[in-house]
């Protein structure tokens, strides 16, 4: 079990996560926002990552997940590939997508289209309503990290999915 704290360029927080996995493009990580505390997965673009460390801090935080028989795996169909189709797969899995670019802005969305050099979403808002074509056109080698099933990626699929449930009704009065 290895936990690393990472600095990442452009971004003033260091991030601390549990090492699944790695390929030569992206880091997969169980996401530790705070002290012991696993918060969902998390994938680093390598190319973005300053300095990768693991020091007493990060072996104490190790070896309090192995006390508390942390899993040390990826969701079962995930596998490595570029931007664009870990959109997809998070799409196809969980109904939306969260990624954060080289200012660390956050978005939450669902593709609307995409090239291997650009693609457009459809913005999810922080109440679950969804702007359609969201009004930007985002390149994938601008994707820092993409997130899942953290629990405010899940409180705002919860939310989609009750506005899109509520829309449909509105649809059929």
């Amino acid at each position: 079990m290895k936990v690393e704290t990472y600095t990442i360029k452009g971004w003033e927080e260091k991030e601390t996560g549990l090492l699944i996995d790695e390929n030569e493009d992206w880091i997969l990580v169980k996401h530790i926002p705070v002290d012991y505390v696993i918060d969902g997965y998390r994938l680093y673009r390598k190319n973005t990552i300053q300095k990768r460390k693991s020091k007493s801090k990060e072996e104490k935080i190790a070896r309090v997940l192995r006390l508390k028989n942390i899993e040390i795996k990826a969701p079962s169909t995930f596998k490595f590939t570029n931007s664009i189709d870990i959109l997809r797969w998070c799409e196809q899995q969980y109904g939306l997508f969260e990624f954060q670019d080289t200012e660390a802005s956050l978005f939450y969305g669902k593709l609307s289209s995409a090239t291997d050099h650009i693609f457009i979403i459809d913005m999810i808002q922080p109440d679950g309503s969804i702007e359609k074509q969201y009004n930007y056109d985002f390149l994938p080698s601008d994707i820092v990290s993409i997130t899942f099933e953290t629990d405010y990626f899940e409180s705002i699929r919860l939310l989609m999915n009750d506005e899109l449930r509520k829309g449909s009704t509105l649809l059929k009065i």
